[in-house]
């Protein structure tokens, strides 16, 4: 497998980050870099489930379809959608129309809304690893898919009523906000730069 390739302007990135401009931005501003925040934390876990079976271009692409959809991913007002909103979510064009992953997107807010302020947050980085444990990954064939942690994620997320996430989208969600830096060790950036 590969290790860190240049990109347009040079620089070394991890292959993935370079196959589309979405990509690259996605790759140098918003992957790996820490995200907290209840909401925030539900949007990246909404899309890791809507991505599942696809390619995460096709999420990039739709992000901002699937915010205004979603209420920009508020918990508290996805939690209070009806069938009409259902119905509504299966007839739009701007996500990604596949029943179970609505109902489960709404139906994880319904659970959220009864949580604390910051438990999903706390909860979520809870399983976030010693990062003096993992070495840097130097390609793409030592980045896991799944670990210990998104295992044990995947399991409490699922044992507190939340859907659609398994351990293989747990460790998604993982990387996307940070609790892990999974940059190969040149990429430019490796360690949020």
């Amino acid at each position: 497998m590969s290790g860190a390739i240049p990109g347009p302007d040079g620089r070394l990135r991890c292959p993935w980050g370079l196959s589309a401009e979405e990509y690259v931005a996605y790759h140098d501003t918003e992957w790996g870099r820490a995200v907290h925040g209840d909401d925030a934390l539900y949007e990246r876990l909404c899309l890791e489930a809507f991505q599942s079976g696809l390619s995460w271009i096709t999420i990039l692409r739709r992000r901002e379809g699937f915010r205004k959809a979603f209420a920009d991913f508020r918990i508290a007002k996805v939690a209070e959608f009806t069938d009409a909103d259902k119905e509504r979510l299966l007839g739009d064009a701007g996500i990604i129309r596949n029943r179970l992953k609505i109902e489960a997107t709404i139906a994880n807010a319904q659970a959220l809304a009864t949580w604390s302020p910051g438990e999903l947050d706390a909860l979520i980085w809870s399983y976030a690893p010693d990062p003096a444990t993992r070495p840097a990954p130097r390609t793409l064939s030592e980045v896991p898919a799944v670990t210990d942690e998104s295992t044990a994620l995947s399991k409490d997320l699922k044992k507190r009523g939340l859907r659609f996430i398994g351990p293989t989208t747990a460790y998604a969600l993982m990387q996307a906000c940070g609790l892990v830096d999974d940059h190969l060790v040149d990429c430019v950036a490796r360690g949020g730069a």
